[in-house]
């Protein structure tokens, strides 16, 4: 393999996990009447637009570069994540969106007609949902325009949570579960229309008050003061709070009743999703902080997505493989130092640390430490999977392409 002379003997995977892949089967379940009667025809459709040469991970990767791009242009033409930006600039954001979400629904559909179905695939296609996490939901902020504000920590972070718990919930049960009304689907939908009414009316209409907004459908108890980006913020936050983490933790709750295993350790597997969670809040809480003040959130986020990334990858390696759960990753440690250096000074009533310049710095190496890190992981693990299941990641070897086509 290409990659091989890159891993200089150091293995992510132990040699009972590369066996383990022969046994794995992926499975999934989606009760969304949307998927059912509509959207699986459209991408039964789109599929046969991609040509047979075409690999599946090559489709996943393109569509989360849609994303990458549109958020490219939004924090070039609006970097305090206010704008407005020109109009085109959301259009194609919900567009990028939008078509990312076909190339994640169709690529498996991909593997199965060219006949290139593997577990690499599972892992190559949640790894980059688990990435998109932070950058969908960041472009999501920005396309409402949010700001450098709790309201963008808001909606980025509660993506990450509820990824996280989908995650878990699939290591134990097995079984990638959507339910009737699901983030992937109809959240995704959501998402693009109300960035497409940022490109219609400008993102100020989020800022309107949302009294006069929503009019009679306003409810009583609602503040007076409370704009439309404040419901849409607590809307998202409670169903994550009151309808998925429910649902996830019973559906594990079920499981280890069923097979005798301890809840309370599965309960504790929630405990890296905490610290990682606790660590960026602190950060960012922080009065000795400048993140929001000096205007760094994106920076912040895209080194917390990157690191995040790994966490909830490494939980989808151990399902695929059949591993104990990974409790820790190294690129969690940025996060929990920042926390430190903007908060244990203040605690032992001693001066700042970091000035605004040299937090500025001190995450630019942090995004440098996550960014190298996880490509490193990244391509040692794709080159161990590619070895031990001869195959190849982002390209079908001629046989498959004559027996496919």
């Amino acid at each position: 393999m290409v990659l091989s002379r890159f891993t200089s003997g150091s293995s992510y995977v132990s040699k009972q996990g590369l066996e383990n892949l022969k046994k794995y089967k992926y499975q999934a379940v989606d009760l969304s009447w949307t998927t059912h009667y509509i959207l699986r025809h459209y991408w039964n459709w789109c599929v046969n637009l991609f040509p047979l040469w075409m690999a599946p991970n090559l489709i996943t990767l393109t569509g989360l570069g849609f994303v990458v791009a549109n958020l490219g242009f939004l924090l070039y033409y609006s970097p305090d994540l206010v704008g407005p930006a020109p109009a085109w600039v959301y259009y194609s954001s919900a567009l990028g969106l939008w078509l990312y979400s076909t190339f994640d629904n169709v690529d498996g559909k991909q593997a199965r007609r060219t006949g290139t179905s593997s577990p690499l695939g599972e892992l190559f296609d949640h790894g980059c949902d688990a990435l998109n996490c932070a950058l969908a939901g960041l472009l999501q902020a920005a396309s409402m325009g949010l700001g450098h504000s709790w309201h963008t920590v808001g909606i980025v972070f509660n993506t990450t949570l509820t990824f996280y718990l989908s995650t878990w919930e699939e290591y134990h049960t097995g079984v990638l579960f959507l339910g009737l009304i699901n983030g992937p689907t109809e959240g995704m939908i959501l998402a693009c229309s109300l960035i497409v009414l940022s490109g219609w009316y400008g993102p100020q209409i989020y800022q309107a008050n949302a009294r006069t907004a929503f009019g009679n459908w306003a409810p009583s108890f609602l503040p007076a003061d409370y704009k439309v980006a404040d419901v849409a913020t607590i809307m998202l936050l409670a169903g994550a709070v009151f309808t998925h983490a429910p649902y996830c933790l019973m559906a594990v709750y079920r499981v280890c009743k069923r097979k005798n295993q301890s809840y309370v350790v599965a309960l504790l597997q929630l405990l890296p999703m905490t610290i990682f969670l606790g660590s960026a809040y602190l950060w960012l809480a922080s009065p000795d902080s400048f993140i929001f003040s000096a205007q760094h959130l994106s920076l912040f986020i895209l080194t917390a997505g990157i690191a995040f990334g790994r966490i909830a990858t490494k939980i989808i390696l151990a399902h695929v493989t059949q591993a104990p759960f990974p409790w820790f990753t190294v690129q969690i440690i940025p996060i929990i130092l920042g926390a430190a250096l903007t908060n244990v000074p203040r605690w032992l009533g001693q001066a700042p640390l970091l000035t605004a310049q040299t937090e500025h710095y001190f995450l630019w190496a942090c995004f440098t430490f996550a960014a190298v890190a996880y490509t490193h992981w990244a391509l040692l693990v794709i080159d161990e999977f590619c070895t031990f299941l001869n195959i190849k990641c982002l390209t079908i070897p001629y046989k498959a392409q004559d027996k496919a086509e």
